[in-house]
């Protein structure tokens, strides 16, 4: 089955570092995928993989079943892309960047451009540097859903804007997915973000996938665990022990399981979007304890 993202032991190395190591993730059709990690855990340089303007060091990518790079004149018009700086010609007017993207793009939509900026009384004969930075957002945004594409890959394009701001671009984004069949890829600093509007997520932590799942599958298979303290070793024969936390006799078990929790002396609890990413951002590998310590793709 063809997927939007596919990548089997993925690396790119620069000099001595690498900025992403072995690599193996999968991201299905038709969702709107999260993609989440610290500074410097890789997620730029794999938004740029899959767009052709990097080439692997290691592994292979496939995107929508062609190869960036090598499949690019194929590729590319099946892709939207927008960057955290929001790519704009900054003397350009709104208008004459319209005119450049239908120019470039086969499929683009130029009546949807103008409805979603006349929507959002961005002015077609103001220059685009003269914009505000959620007006460049929209800007960039706009072009990028004009050329209709199959899938829209985000790099933390609202790290730089004011709550309303980002709202607006948020609305923008899933009106468009509403209205239009395409997968989602956006990179963001910002969970609340992703738990709003995001049904799938990938987590990114020093440089390597940690783990891939749909979110109600991430939600139903991780769990708080509170109970005694000596019967923590239990659960890691059984269990992947993400954290543990509190003092005394009594401690508190953030886990990812594998199967129903049997022991009654455990009480389980659900657990939120935001304490499972934290989890994973906050531990080095060497700090998970249990079965399966690496990534796992979580299916249900």
């Amino acid at each position: 089955m063809i997927q939007a993202l596919e990548t089997v032991h993925l690396s790119k190395q620069y000099g001595r570092k690498w900025a992403l190591y072995d690599c193996t993730l999968q991201i299905p059709l038709g969702c709107i995928a999260g993609l989440v990690g610290p500074n410097g855990a890789g997620k730029t340089t794999l938004l740029h993989l899959a767009t052709g303007l990097l080439a692997p060091s290691r592994g292979t990518i496939s995107v929508l079943g062609q190869t960036p790079g090598k499949d690019a004149q194929e590729l590319l018009p099946r892709l939207g892309f927008v960057s955290q700086d929001h790519p704009v010609y900054k003397n350009f007017t709104v208008k004459e960047m319209l005119t450049l993207g239908q120019k470039l793009n086969r499929h683009w939509n130029q009546e949807l451009a103008l409805q979603r900026l006349d929507r959002l009384r961005i002015p077609l004969a103001q220059r685009t540097g003269k914009l505000s930075g959620g007006q460049q957002a929209q800007v960039a945004l706009i072009l990028a859903l004009a050329k209709q594409p199959e899938f829209l890959l985000l790099d933390e394009p609202v790290a730089s804007l004011d709550p309303i701001a980002r709202r607006e671009f948020q609305q923008v984004l899933l009106d468009a997915v509403a209205e239009h069949a395409m997968t989602v890829l956006i990179s963001s600093h910002n969970i609340a973000d992703l738990e709003r509007f995001c049904d799938y997520l990938v987590i990114l932590s020093t440089s390597q996938v940690q783990i891939t799942g749909r979110v109600d599958d991430l939600l139903q298979s991780h769990k708080l665990l509170i109970g005694p303290r000596e019967r923590l070793e239990s659960v890691g024969k059984t269990h992947t022990i993400l954290s543990v936390s509190g003092g005394g006799r009594q401690c508190a078990l953030l886990v990812r399981t594998h199967g129903p929790v049997l022991d009654p002396v455990w009480e389980v609890r659900p657990v939120s979007l935001e304490d499972i990413i934290m989890a994973y951002l906050v531990q080095s590998p060497s700090a998970v304890v249990g079965r399966d310590k690496k990534h796992l793709e979580v299916t249900q």
